[in-house]
């Protein structure tokens, strides 16, 4: 009996998947697209106001269902500049990425920064969220914070 020859072939297949982002995460992301409001969480028993919200205190792990308006508006905490182009990225390098910490909130939450000069950019500057005209429901909505 003649033995089989195994062949193996490299491809990349693309998988289109949509999941459910959950009931905490869904409320945060329509408040974006349809009020063009940042909302977050408010931990009853350590006080924490939580951006992006968790239905869960990660501190005292109580949990977590009072919704506070935390405004668009906070401090550069600290930054990246991207370089190298990836089809994962939402846009064309050179860009910045921040970390940002909201007037209302205890936590951090990471956008793109724009309107801004890249050699410019410093920890503790003021930030502003711009809101894209056509909002999808994503966190894509808040286009990126730009210098106040």
């Amino acid at each position: 009996m003649k033995e089989e020859e195994a062949v193996t072939l490299s491809t990349r297949i693309l998988l289109p998947f949509s999941y459910s982002v959950g009931l905490t995460a869904s409320r945060f992301f329509i408040e974006l697209r349809d009020n063009k409001r940042i909302m977050g969480t408010k931990c009853p028993k350590c006080v924490r106001v939580l951006v992006p919200p968790r239905r869960y205190c990660g501190e005292c792990l109580a949990e977590v269902d009072e919704w506070v308006d935390v405004g668009d508006k906070g401090t550069l905490v600290a930054y990246t500049i991207m370089h190298k182009a990836s089809p994962n990225l939402p846009k064309k390098p050179p860009f910045a990425y921040g970390v940002i910490k909201l007037d209302g909130a205890d936590t951090n939450i990471v956008h793109i920064l724009g309107e801004v000069d890249l050699n410019k950019i410093n920890p503790g500057m003021r930030v502003q969220a711009v809101f894209k005209d056509k909002r999808e429901g994503s966190i894509l909505d808040i286009d990126h914070f730009k210098p106040l």
